[in-house]
């Protein structure tokens, strides 16, 4: 087992020293022991957890999210099944945001397109659009 300063445990979990210090605030991470000397000491399994939670971060789950499959890591009744059902959800939800990125894309292109790029802004369709007038 690893006895890591904090710089150490960052740089192992591929993040910031701040952000270990903010999420042993937030209590994704337990608070670590302290050496004599009052530095923080971290083990390997703080790295692992770190690592966790940045790469359930950037499949977009929320910190309060992450907290949830945390517990349930180490649920050992309820824990797959539950991590499958969060995760189902989180795929959702993106499915649900890239359905609306998809019909604003749509919308922008036929803005784009309705626009000659030239004349007076009264005919602007794109103005019109947004502003909720019709163009004349």
């Amino acid at each position: 087992m690893g006895a890591f300063t904090i710089g150490e445990v960052a740089r192992r979990a591929a993040i910031s020293i701040d952000t270990v210090r903010y999420y042993e605030r937030r209590h994704l991470l337990p608070a670590p022991a302290r050496r004599a000397s009052g530095y923080r000491q971290y083990g390997d399994e703080d790295v692992q957890r770190l690592r966790f939670i940045r790469r359930a971060k950037a499949l977009g789950f929320a910190l309060e999210d992450i907290r949830s499959l945390l517990d349930l890591s180490i649920d050992h009744e309820r824990g797959v099944h539950g991590l499958r059902a969060r995760t189902e959800a989180k795929l959702a939800d993106i499915d649900a945001r890239i359905a609306q990125l998809q019909k604003m894309r749509r919308g922008l292109r036929q803005l784009v397109a309705d626009c000659p790029g030239s004349g007076a802004l009264d005919h602007c369709p794109i103005l019109a659009a947004l502003g909720g007038k019709e163009p004349a």
